[in-house]
Parts: C-alpha cells; structure tokens; sequence
C-alpha cells in the first residue's frame, strides 16, 4: 500500500493506549548502530519503549564501539536505507522520526528526501533532527562534505533540532563561551532553518547545565544540577528520541522537552557503571519509576 493513499497507516490515527494513558506512538529512528549498546539505535530503541513508544528503525551505519571509543564505521548504502524507510512507512505508519547519525552527503540526501516525501503526505509529522557530528570519544561521524547537506536539504524538514555546543558551533562558524553566545546561536539557527531549536549546554563549563529551547513561543530556558559520574554516553541520542516520542504523543515542544530533560536526567542519575570509558545511561528506568 503506497504512502500516498489515504488509508495508508501512516495516514491513520493511533488509537491504542500505553502505559498512563498516553498514545502508543510509532517512532521511527534513523540513525547509526552502537554495538556496546549506549547511544545511536540502541539507545533510541531503548528510550522511545520506555516512554511507552514503539521503536522503529532505519539503520545509517554499523559501529564497532564500545565506552572507550568508535574502533570501525561500516556505511549502510543510501538505497538501502531509503528502502528501510519505505518499508516501514507503507506498512506500520510513522508518528514522529528523530534522525541521529548520517554519515556523507548521499546519505542524507536520501533520508531528507523520504522525510520530505511523508511531510508531504503528513504535514504535522514532528521531525527531531540530532545533527550528530563527532562521537563522545572524538571520533568523526559526519563527513566534512556533509554538513552544507545537512544545513541546507535536512536541518529545514525539522521541527526541532537538538545540537550540543560543538555541533552548534560548527553549524553557525564560531565559539560559543557564554549563556549569551548560546542564545544568539539559536536565534541563528532558526533563522536560517525555520525549525525550533534545543541548544544543549552539557559542554559549558559550571555546576548548572542550561538548555535553551527557541520555538514560536520565545525563548525557554531549562536549567539543571550536573550529576556526577563519567556515565553520560548516549544522552544527546537518548534526549532526541525522547523528545520524538513526546512530540508524537501528542505533548507541545516545552512540554516534551521538559519531560524528555527530566528522563535523561534520570536515566544518568540510574547509570549502571558499565564499561572503561564513557559508560551508558540506564534506559530502563522509565519502566519502574516513570519520569522521575
């Protein structure tokens, strides 16, 4: 059944319920893999279910990480990744879509053009784009020829774009030092991509983080105590698709954002210590204690 008729599923209303009597969204993540499970596919799937979702996938690329690093990248064939897009729009049907890791151009040349194609036919559709662009580690995940595409065909489909602090840096060309600087870059960014933005301070220096959401509505700023702990690998993944899941359950952006924050939070405060390096966060949380 194609996408473009009207009784296609991802046409259709969601009528079953999940836990706390919130919509049992279908949220489709396009993103890279992590084999040590903390962040990319892994962390969305694990994020998206514990908010009462239900996970999609359309894989990017094949990681070999761990906590230490990013030891190898095998690309997944634009093609390829259009046509896991494809299939699960024409059969199960789409809420929401957070995008993470891209790899090249053609890459996302690809995922932007099935994205516009379902916007097309769901206008409301909520897009989350993570302009994932360099891994905790340092490892590089977004090729240099890349990030005019990323601007320019991807970042104008979003509703909402979550960069860090050197993602955004890279996208607006120079350093952000203050809470002003931040402020500034956002306003930027929807300038120049229409969508909202949520500018992640994690990599500011201080005891209190602040994230600031720029939408419709103004300027919203979401302050938090830095928890302890070297666990925070995955949390710009884990942030995205719960935000995703939020949108497609229905939530306004600062209603989502404040709950998607809240359940990140958690999760670092639950980490379960794995690992060397940068371990992972504790999804699961959600299934015992909801959002707090």
């Amino acid at each position: 059944m194609s996408s473009t008729d009207p009784a296609s599923p991802a046409a259709e209303p969601v009528s079953t319920q999940a836990h706390g009597g919130l919509p049992r969204a279908r949220v489709l993540s396009i993103a890279g893999s992590d084999s040590g499970g903390g962040a990319g596919i892994q962390a969305d799937i694990k994020a998206v279910t514990a908010l009462g979702g239900y996970a999609m996938t359309a894989l990017t690329a094949l990681t070999a990480q761990n906590t230490l690093g990013v030891q190898g990248i095998l690309p997944v064939p634009p093609a390829f990744v259009r046509e896991q897009i494809r299939s699960v729009r024409d059969d199960i049907g789409i809420d929401a879509i957070k995008t993470g890791m891209l790899g090249a151009a053609a890459e996302i040349q690809a995922v932007a053009d099935e994205i516009a194609a379902i916007k097309h036919q769901t206008p409301g559709l909520p897009v989350v784009v993570d302009p994932v662009m360099v891994a905790k580690g340092g490892a590089v995940l977004l090729q240099a020829d890349a990030l005019e595409s990323l601007v320019r065909e991807l970042l104008p489909l979003a509703t909402v774009i979550t960069p860090n602090l050197p993602e955004a840096m890279q996208l607006v060309g120079r350093e952000l030092d203050t809470l002003a600087d931040m402020k500034a870059a956002a306003r930027t960014l929807r300038d120049r991509t229409g969508a909202a933005v949520l500018l992640k301070g994690g990599h500011m220096q201080g005891e209190t983080i602040v994230d600031i959401l720029l939408d419709d509505s103004g300027l919203t700023e979401f302050p938090g105590l830095r928890l302890p702990g070297r666990h925070t690998h995955g949390t710009g993944c884990t942030l995205a698709s719960a935000l995703a899941t939020r949108l497609g359950q229905g939530f306004s952006l600062i209603e989502a954002t404040d709950q998607a924050r809240r359940y990140v939070q958690a999760a670092i405060a639950h980490a379960p210590g794995f690992g060397q390096g940068a371990g992972p966060l504790w999804h699961a949380h959600g299934w015992h204690g909801g959002l707090s």
